[in-house]
């Protein structure tokens, strides 16, 4: 396939100045020759990243499969196993510092992701003040995504801003904002950055016992997915099963 392989990507980056033979060094990695296999549909979708870095291993991805139609970042959830429901926290992997506009993207894919997985989507767009209550420009952030997600994607049911507690918690919910579709139900949490979606994901891992299922990449047109290269086999396992899953709703 080196010469199929080389002949497309040669023609992919040909705007970026990429000869036949700097095409064939490319696509002899494995992150490479994998992406093409995706892309030209001899594979459904591709896990890596057990013995590479993320960069490594999504890199390739966003310049041979590119990213979907209206959606400007690829971004990352976690799929929280928790003992009575599963959750689903986005960023927690890939963007460090999102603008309101990439937080609206990241809500609306992480929405979509939920779907895949049969998880009814009710979108909380996190902060440390709820509705009105708080200023300042991380809040305002917050709260200028929201409104591009109802915008963008009206038919979703979201909320913003929310501190988790009011999200997550009906008692606390009906004090801080009650009438809300969302607040004390949510089932996509949307971190504001990516140490608080970090550390929180992280946290409930490990003080809830949750099973962390991820990172679980999305907006892009065909299934990648990187494990850490700390991954046990059963976390190649469930990433393996969630990108089959992806591929089965691309289809």
């Amino acid at each position: 396939m080196l010469e199929r392989f080389s002949e497309e990507y040669a023609r992919l980056r040909a705007h970026k100045g990429v000869t036949i033979d700097q095409a064939r060094d490319r696509v002899q990695d494995v992150s490479y020759f994998g992406t093409m296999m995706v892309h030209l549909g001899l594979a459904d979708g591709m896990v890596s990243g057990a013995a590479h870095t993320t960069a490594h291993t999504i890199k390739p991805s966003f310049e041979i499969v590119k990213t979907r139609p209206n959606v400007s970042i690829v971004s990352s959830v976690f799929l929280m196993s928790l003992a009575d429901r599963v959750l689903v926290y986005g960023d927690c992997a890939v963007n460090p510092d999102p603008t309101a506009e990439q937080l609206a993207d990241i809500a609306i894919s992480s929405a979509e992701t939920a779907k895949q997985f049969n998880i009814e989507p009710r979108v909380a767009m996190l902060s440390y003040s709820t509705g009105d209550s708080g200023a300042g420009a991380d809040v305002d952030k917050v709260r200028e995504a929201t409104r591009l997600v109802r915008e963008r994607a009206p038919e979703l049911l979201v909320e913003g801003p929310l501190q988790y507690d009011a999200a997550t918690d009906m008692a606390v919910a009906s004090k801080k904002l009650p009438g809300s579709d969302v607040a004390g139900r949510a089932t996509v949490f949307i971190f504001p950055d990516l140490n608080t979606g970090n550390n929180t994901y992280k946290a409930v891992q490990r003080s809830a016992g949750a099973l962390a299922i991820g990172p679980v990449l999305q907006g892009l047109n065909k299934p990648i997915n990187d494990l850490s290269r700390g991954a046990l086999v059963s976390d190649i396992v469930n990433t393996v099963a969630i990108t089959a899953i992806q591929a089965q709703a691309d289809a």
